[in-house]
């Protein structure tokens, strides 16, 4: 007896359809509802983004480029909104900047997609601050001047830094602290 239903491609979020009997076991197929069924959600959001980045065109005179540049949000993402092509909803985080960016609440968002708008979202708290050396190792690290045998000494000396047992001196220097 044949399982009910039709199968239908799943691909980048979206389905097409097809009669694919016989595939059950590939992953890129599922039994769903029909490829012509709108999704409301990921209508009304894309609705949202392109009212939005039409507004930051015209009032700002914002391209693209720039309304990914100065919400931190990149154009792959703002395109992937744009066209509904997105599986899970997209992240709380990227929603908040593209909003914030634009001078939009993230509460209409929010409520756009369905989310509890009630609860504010917070921001990441701001890092520590970084001793000097450190900086100065991490930028030796990453700067394509230094060669790979010098950045490779650099890592292998922080591993041992990082994991050697407590010097004597200062376990003797936390118990006088301690008591």
């Amino acid at each position: 007896m044949e399982p009910a239903g039709r199968w239908y491609r799943v691909s980048r979020g979206q389905d097409y359809g097809g009669s694919l009997r016989g595939i059950p076991g590939n992953r890129t197929y599922r039994r769903g509802v029909p490829p012509d069924t709108a999704q409301p959600r990921k209508l009304a959001f894309a609705a949202f983004v392109r009212k939005a980045l039409d507004d930051a065109r015209a009032i700002r005179a914002w391209t693209g480029v720039e309304v990914a540049r100065r919400t931190g949000v990149s154009r792959q993402t703002i395109n992937r909104w744009l066209r509904g092509d997105w599986t899970t909803d997209p992240e709380p985080q990227r929603v908040v900047a593209f909003c914030e960016g634009l001078g939009i609440s993230p509460t209409v968002a929010f409520g756009i997609l369905g989310w509890d708008r009630s609860a504010p979202a917070r921001p990441a708290p701001p890092p520590p601050p970084m001793d000097p050396d450190v900086e100065a190792l991490l930028r030796r690290l990453v700067d394509p001047n230094v060669s790979e045998a010098e950045k490779f000494h650099i890592r292998e000396t922080i591993r041992y830094l990082a994991y050697r047992p407590p010097l004597r001196i200062e376990r003797e220097r936390g118990q006088e602290r301690a008591g």
